[in-house]
C-alpha cells in the first residue's frame, strides 16, 4: 500500500493493557488500535502484533486490564513502550504503580483514570495483526 492510511486515523486514543505471564510477571504495554465492540455486554477490542508479549500473556491466562491513562502520565506510558526482555516490569520500571485488580489476576496501573478488567473471549489473526477481544468484567472510571 503506498499511504499508511492508519496514519490518516489519527489521532487515535492510546491506552495501557496489562497482562501477568504463566509465572505471575507484570507486563504493560500500550496500544492504539483499540475500540469498544459492544455496551451491553461490554466487549473491547485491541489489535496487537503477532510476537508482543501482551498477546503472549492473553493466551497463557485469558484475562487483561484496558487502562485509560491520562496526558499526566505520558512519560511512563512511553516507557513502557521500550521493548524489553520477557519477564521485565514495564510498570514498575516507567515509575509506575501496580495496584490490585477487582476481578482478573493481572494489576491495574494507579495513576490510570479509568480501568477495564477483560477475559479474553477470543482472536483473530487479521492481516498482519491479531484482533483480541474480551468480556469487560468489571469497569471504574476514577471520579
Amino acid at each position: 500500500m503506498d499511504i499508511q492510511f492508519y496514519k490518516a486515523l489519527a489521532p487515535r486514543p492510546v491506552v495501557l493493557i496489562s497482562t501477568i505471564d504463566k509465572k505471575g510477571r507484570p507486563n504493560a504495554a500500550p496500544f492504539s488500535f483499540v475500540m469498544p465492540v459492544s455496551i451491553d455486554p461490554g466487549i473491547i477490542a485491541f489489535a496487537s502484533a503477532p510476537n508482543r508479549d501482551t498477546l503472549l500473556n492473553i493466551r497463557e491466562t485469558k484475562e487483561f486490564v484496558v487502562n485509560v491513562p491520562s496526558e499526566n502520565i505520558l512519560k511512563g506510558l512511553w516507557l513502557c513502550a521500550i521493548n524489553v526482555p520477557r519477564g521485565v516490569n514495564e510498570i514498575e520500571r516507567s515509575g509506575l504503580h501496580e495496584e490490585k485488580s477487582r476481578v482478573v489476576k493481572p494489576p491495574r496501573i494507579r495513576e490510570c483514570i479509568a480501568w477495564f478488567e477483560c477475559k479474553l473471549k477470543f482472536e483473530r489473526e487479521m492481516g498482519d495483526h491479531v484482533i483480541v477481544v474480551g468480556d469487560v468484567l468489571c469497569s471504574e472510571i476514577r471520579d
